[in-house]
């Protein structure tokens, strides 16, 4: 498999398990039986279970653009050493993000965000042949 395809299933495998910290915590302070129901009143969960939750809901946002460039990449056979690090710096700075994000660190939280922006353009000047 190439670079490419692999940090593509490992930003897909961070993207299904960034959810796990926030319902753990939810059910700490909950209880299982109001985490899985609807309860008419909620209790606060702690603010680094909930900064996970906004981590989840970026990098969903995030893979989607991201994936659709790795693979036009791959299938149109312009996948190359660029595309390679591009998708490298995609993940790490990912989960980089992550976690300054649940600790609410907010210079380093823009700046990894803002690495894997640069890995989503390294891709697409790829593919448009700059």
């Amino acid at each position: 498999m190439t670079t490419d395809l692999t940090m593509l299933a490992w930003s897909s495998a961070l993207c299904a398990l960034l959810w796990v910290p926030y319902i753990l915590a939810r059910i700490g302070a909950w209880g299982l039986i109001d985490t899985v129901g609807y309860p008419e009143t909620t209790k606060d969960v702690p603010s680094w279970s909930a900064r996970t939750k906004q981590a989840h809901a970026n990098l969903v946002e995030n893979l989607v653009p991201f994936a659709a460039l790795v693979l036009v990449a791959h299938v149109s056979g312009m996948a190359n050493e660029l595309t390679a690090w591009g998708t490298a710096l995609f993940f790490w700075s990912r989960v980089v993000h992550a976690v300054v994000y649940t600790f609410g660190i907010p210079w380093l939280r823009t700046v990894s965000f803002f690495g894997g922006f640069v890995g989503q353009v390294m891709i697409f000047l790829v593919i448009i042949g700059i």
